[in-house]
């Protein structure tokens, strides 16, 4: 089934992916590409719309990125957001300014309530603004649909080509009506049907896998994450024993982890797993490393020459399969991106297996998509609503060298502090929670006896989309629970601390 497009234009927005994320959640396929494909590609893909993202460049300046008149002629309806607003404005010709006073934070905003953009919507509500510069008078055949007292033209809309302008953030959480606005311009304007819809892409998934792979053998690389199980699962329900699961446990993981995950794919889903304890291998690899992208390539690496060998024992495969999402496709193909810490969901594959084809079933989708996948074909709540947990596992949460003893300690601790946060009822309400080993010793006091122990930090934030995020209230006297079980349950910790550091400045974990 060809579903309705949505193009998410990319102009080097710090949004882009939660544009595209609030489209999906509206139950409307998008796609993010970059600002300079070109525009016969677009018209190939029949989209029902286009947004235009925001992006850091200036209009007028040499090199910013920018499109050409024709986007404004091909009849399909276009909102821009921020950037993408002043480049509207700037290419038809009107006047883009320099605001006196750099516009930044929640904003009280009047919108013109006739326009469909703004359908179902107070008159006078709350935005989210970013900006710098701004469209100061709109194009020739536009209206003012929105302003706030700095910002003459907050919205404009060209009602006849279906041209609009927003010089807000609606995809932010601050903007409270920002996803009205959004289904708006979706439903209103663009004339979408809603036809994304996860447990029918489940089904359909089933069925092109089961119809590609026939009666081919299949191998995947299973973690015990939420993507690649999501994934195993897919291509189990379409083929069945044609699919063998290599998990590598390189000793990285959780307390029991590894357990569980043998349990419900072997015993529960009945799948061919082989599961290789290889701990000793990543230790040996890893002795005295501390740097957090060395130990991040060293994990990646020598996880690929593991699962090499153990392919290698299976013989010829025809297809190899990847928890690849839609965020890793992205995040590898967007230029000029910053390195913030590497990734080894894309790229990176076993150049020595025999195989012929990748095979990405998730490759679409965001990770609550994922979820929702996951959910429709049965795969357990606990295992589905797993937080997020990095490749390299616990070893980018022991700030330093990493042991079997610091291993140990940090998955104890973990353990604790996961227990209790379930056990107060809180968990569902926070975006992700760990601990993490410092590579602080301090002083304490134990049993009248000095100590010079370990700290552990614990770490917990709220967030929508992992973009950005705002450490936990977690009650005090939950965090005391916590604190005063792991210096007593846990060998070498004397001192707990808790990190209020919200995202940015900081990042969410600590490596």
């Amino acid at each position: 089934m060809k579903h309705e497009l949505i193009i998410v234009l990319d102009f080097g927005g710090q949004y882009n992916q939660l544009i595209a994320r609030r489209v999906r959640e509206t139950n409307v396929y998008c796609e993010v590409i970059h600002y300079d494909t070109p525009i016969e590609e677009i018209i190939a893909k029949n989209p029902k719309g286009i947004i235009f993202t925001g992006g850091p460049s200036v209009v007028f300046e040499e090199g910013a990125p920018l499109v050409g008149k024709e986007f404004f002629e091909l009849g399909i309806p276009i909102l821009g957001i921020c950037y993408g607003t002043q480049i509207m404005g700037y290419v038809l010709d009107a006047e883009v300014s320099k605001a006196e006073h750099r516009e930044y934070g929640k904003t009280d905003i009047e919108l013109n309530t006739e326009s469909l953009l703004f359908k179902g919507i107070e008159k006078e509500t709350i935005c989210w603004m970013s900006h710098t510069y701004y469209v100061s008078a709109p194009p020739a055949g536009f209206e003012i649909i929105g302003s706030t007292k700095t910002c003459p033209v907050a919205a404009m809309a060209h009602v006849e080509k279906k041209l609009y302008g927003v010089q807000f953030h609606p995809e932010v959480v601050h903007t409270p009506r920002g996803k009205d606005i959004l289904k708006n311009f979706l439903y209103n304007i663009c004339e979408c049907s809603g036809d994304w819809i996860m447990s029918d892409f489940a089904k359909e998934q089933i069925e092109k896998i089961k119809e590609k792979i026939g009666d081919k053998k299949v191998l995947c690389a299973l973690s015990g994450g939420v993507d690649s199980s999501v994934a195993a699962v897919l291509i189990h329900k379409a083929v069945g024993k044609q699919l063998t699961c290599i998990f590598v446990d390189h000793g990285l993981l959780r307390k029991d982890e590894g357990d569980e995950v043998e349990t419900i794919f072997s015993r529960e889903f009945d799948m061919n797993l082989i599961r290789v304890n290889c701990e000793d291998q990543f230790l040996d690899k890893l002795v005295g490393i501390s740097d957090p992208e060395t130990k991040r390539k060293i994990i990646g690496e020598e996880f690929i020459r593991v699962f090499e060998a153990e392919a290698k024992k299976i013989g010829v495969v025809d297809y190899l399969v990847q928890g690849t999402i839609y965020p890793d496709v992205i995040e590898s193909g967007t230029k000029n991106a910053a390195v913030i810490k590497s990734h080894h969901n894309v790229g990176g594959l076993p150049d020595h297996v025999d195989f012929k084809e990748i095979i990405e079933p998730l490759r679409d989708l965001f990770k609550d998509e994922v979820r929702e996948v996951g959910r429709a074909i049965g795969i357990p709540e606990f295992l589905v609503a797993r937080q997020p947990f990095p490749g390299p596992g616990l070893a980018i949460r022991i700030i330093g060298d990493i042991t079997k003893e610091k291993l140990d300690t940090l998955r104890d601790a973990d353990f604790i502090f996961r227990e209790e946060v379930q056990n107060a009822g809180i968990a569902a309400g926070l975006g992700q929670y760990f601990a993490v080993l410092t590579n602080i010793r301090s002083v304490g006091v134990m049993g009248d006896e000095r100590t010079y122990s370990h700290t552990i930090a614990l770490r917990s934030v709220d967030t929508s989309d992992f973009m950005t995020a705002d450490w936990s209230r977690i009650p005090h006297e939950i965090l005391a629970k916590v604190s005063n079980r792991i210096v007593n349950e846990v060998q070498n910790v004397n001192r707990i601390v808790y990190d209020i550091t919200s995202k940015p400045p900081a990042t969410i974990e600590w490596e």
